[in-house]
């Protein structure tokens, strides 16, 4: 009996790393659990130390999609007219982070417009989270300039809030939970959640996405079957089985299985509905970006409604025709 010989569709996708970032864990899931095979696509995940290079790997035409920041992709992704990029796919509203004030200084900061004068942790300069937390600021008619702001690195921001060495500071999850959790800290501005960031920034926003070049875009079909596959893995991280998963996924991705659980926990409120993303959510993000941090000159801007193409995705949303 002759064997049927499946043919699947080749794509590179390049990831932003570091491969822990819940905000692309859906894309390694995808992948750890088969579900990109089953779209008859072979995606072969390439990681990149930060969004930027993700950004450029889609600009040097190294990879057919890229999962990084539209910040990133803006700054640098593609530069010519005929490769400007197109947003197929959105993932997360804003950097998974929340605003905490260490319990030490509750009685000090009760709302943003308690800030000037404070200091503020961060894990790094020009970290993404930074121009949320300056477009904070700027509607409560403030800026950076007026306070304090520390690099102390992942760890050490975690370090810093407990010991009250800083008055606030932009923690990451699952470290910010964590925080809460056990009493050193309170939530001020929580951006995990698409609903939350709407409510701290005032408007619907996008930060990471997959982007496709525009003079190299794989076929919409293929687009769309990489959708349901990524949609299929957000399905598969609500559902909480923190041990399943981690015995699939690598061990960069999950680094510590025991504690794995808390970082999926983290993440299921995390992820835009549906993976859509509207020219309205692109141009405000745009006003945030504009706002933190010029582009340089040489950056080409596409128009909103020229960088969205989310019709893969819709399709990827609609019923299976009847057979």
């Amino acid at each position: 009996m002759l064997g049927v010989i499946v043919l699947l569709q080749a794509l590179t996708l390049a990831v932003s790393g570091p491969a822990t970032s819940l905000e692309y864990l859906p894309l390694r899931v995808a992948e750890a659990e088969g579900y990109f095979a089953r779209e008859g696509l072979a995606v072969t995940l390439q990681t990149t130390r930060a969004e930027p290079g993700a950004a450029e790997a889609l600009a040097q035409g190294q990879a057919d999609l890229a999962a990084t920041s539209l910040e990133a992709i803006l700054r640098f992704g593609p530069r010519l007219a005929s490769q400007s990029p197109r947003l197929v796919l959105g993932l997360t509203a804003a950097p998974p982070v929340v605003l905490v004030v260490a319990d030490a200084h509750k009685t000090i900061v009760r709302s943003i417009d308690d800030l000037p004068g404070t200091r503020i942790a961060v894990s790094t300069p020009g970290a993404p989270e930074q121009a949320w937390f300056a477009w904070l600021l700027a509607r409560a008619g403030l800026s950076v300039a007026q306070m304090w702001l520390v690099s102390r690195g992942e760890r050490g921001v975690v370090h810093a809030v407990e010991t009250g060495d800083v008055h606030a500071a932009l923690v990451q999850e699952p470290a910010a939970s964590r925080l809460i959790a056990s009493g050193h800290a309170h939530a001020l501005v929580d951006l995990r959640s698409p609903a939350g960031v709407r409510q701290a920034v005032g408007a619907p926003t996008v930060n990471a996405a997959v982007f496709v070049r525009s003079d190299r875009r794989p076929r919409d079909r293929d687009l769309t079957a990489f959708a349901r596959a990524v949609l299929a893995a957000e399905r598969r991280i609500a559902e909480g089985d923190g041990r399943g998963l981690a015995r699939k996924l690598p061990q960069a991705v999950t680094i510590m299985p025991e504690a794995f659980g808390a970082r999926l926990a983290a993440s299921r409120d995390l992820y835009l509905k549906d993976g859509l993303v509207t020219v309205e959510q692109v141009r405000e993000t745009l006003i945030l970006i504009r706002a933190h941090l010029a582009l340089p000159v040489t950056t080409r801007v596409p128009r909103p409604e020229d960088l969205v193409h989310v019709e893969p995705v819709r399709r990827a949303l609609s019923p299976a025709p009847a057979r």
